[in-house]
C-alpha cells in the first residue's frame, strides 16, 4: 500500500495519463544496479548514457509508463518490460534467492550514478539461476523516471539496491 501511495503522489508529468497497469510477465529491477554499456539511449528526445541491469522476471500486476511503451503492455517475443511492482520481496543478486526489498536513499554525487529501468525493454535470458528467469534490461543512467530529464548531483535517490551496487536502479522521489 505504501508504494501505491507513493505512485499517487507522483508529479503530474507521470501521474494520470501515462500510468497504466499491466498483468503478466515483467522484469523487476528495483534491487539491481546497472553497468554502463558505452552506448547512448534516447528518452523523449534527450540523450543519456545507457546502463544494463540484470533483473528477475516476475509474473503478476505491475505499473508502467504507457508513454514510453506506446500504451501497450505487450513485449516483443523474447523480451519483457521492466516495470514497477508493489511486491515486498523478490529474487536478488547474486544468488537470486527471494529476499525482502529494503528501501534506502542516497545523494547522487558528481562521480556516482543511478539508473532508471522503468518501462524499458529487456532481453529474457535463456538459462535460469536458482529457478529464476533473468532479463538483461537497458535504460538510461541519471534520468528521472518522473519527468524524463537529467538528474543533477545533490539529488536524493530512493532504491531497493544494496549499498555498493553500481548505478542502483531507483528514482528521484
Amino acid at each position: 500500500m505504501k508504494k501505491l501511495l507513493i505512485l499517487a503522489l507522483l508529479p503530474c508529468s507521470v501521474a494520470a495519463a501515462d500510468l497504466m497497469i499491466c498483468n503478466g510477465e515483467y522484469a523487476l529491477c528495483a534491487a539491481s544496479g546497472s553497468t554502463p554499456t558505452g552506448k547512448m539511449i534516447a528518452v523523449k528526445g534527450k540523450l543519456f548514457r545507457e546502463g544494463m541491469a540484470v533483473c528477475p522476471v516476475l509474473t503478476g500486476r505491475s505499473v508502467a509508463n504507457g508513454a514510453l511503451m506506446k500504451n501497450s503492455c505487450d513485449a516483443p517475443p523474447g523480451k519483457v518490460w521492466s516495470l514497477f511492482s508493489t511486491v515486498s520481496e523478490a529474487p536478488q543478486a547474486p544468488s537470486w534467492a527471494v529476499a525482502p526489498l529494503v528501501k534506502r536513499s542516497f545523494i547522487l554525487g558528481k562521480d556516482s550514478g543511478m539508473s532508471n529501468q522503468w518501462s524499458f525493454l529487456c532481453d529474457k535470458q535463456a538459462k535460469k539461476v536458482n529457478g529464476v528467469t533473468l532479463a538483461s534490461c537497458y535504460g538510461p543512467i541519471n534520468e528521472s523516471p518522473f519527468n524524463n530529464g537529467h538528474i543533477k548531483p545533490g539529488t536524493t535517490i530512493i532504491t531497493d539496491a544494496p549499498v555498493g551496487v553500481l548505478n542502483p536502479v531507483g528514482g528521484n522521489f
